[in-house]
């Protein structure tokens, strides 16, 4: 069973509606024993890193996911500001991240566009995919996913970015730390190649 942790943010009913259609268990989760039940977790987010972590430490919900993750080793993947929480810290905010991978979230510099390009990033881009990640597996140059967002991941260990996209500069828009999985880009807006990246989540 794959929860899809409800606190308020993200398109759930969404991820809940692919997973129906590929015949994959999966539940919306809104209480602790529901995470800690779950085998594998999606972590969504949209919104701003602050409202995002208090929303999460206020739903009830963050002690099992920790334990679920941390503590059992469970599979989890962070979906946009979902996966940013998953950092130290961001620009956007004063709130301590997740932790879970050694990393912070920095704002995109208008400044050092060499093209017409503005914030935020929003629309559809391609990866360039490390095709050797379970996760990325039948994946091409060409996959296109669906972006928004003016803040990237920023990892201090290269081997964690699993993906780059290119928008003024490089960064990662997949990572991967031992269970921990993360998307800059919205699976579950991103047709065919959001399926298969969630039908491979579920395959780990």
């Amino acid at each position: 069973m794959i929860a899809i942790v409800n606190y308020g943010l993200g398109n759930v009913q969404a991820f809940a509606n692919i997973y129906k259609r590929l015949n994959i268990p999966a539940l919306v989760a809104s209480t602790p024993d529901e995470v800690s039940e779950a085998e594998k977790i999606i972590l969504p987010g949209v919104g701003a890193f602050d409202w995002s972590m208090t929303r999460l430490n206020e739903s009830g919900m963050r002690e099992a996911l920790e334990e679920a993750v941390v503590g059992k080793g469970k599979s989890v993947l962070g979906v946009c500001v979902g996966m940013q929480m998953m950092a130290k810290r961001s620009d956007e905010g004063v709130l301590d991240g997740l932790g879970w991978i050694d990393a912070e979230v920095r704002r995109f510099d208008e400044t050092s566009f060499t093209q017409t390009t503005h914030l935020p990033h929003m629309g559809w881009n391609t990866i360039c995919p490390d095709n050797g990640n379970p996760m990325l597996a039948n994946f091409s140059n060409g996959a296109r996913f669906y972006f928004l967002h003016s803040y990237y991941f920023q990892c201090k260990t290269e081997t964690d970015t699993i993906a780059v996209t290119e928008y003024g500069i490089r960064f990662s828009s997949a990572v991967n730390c031992g269970n921990i999985y993360g998307v800059q880009f919205h699976p579950e807006k991103s047709h065919q190649w959001g399926v298969q990246l969630l039908k491979n989540f579920a395959d780990l």
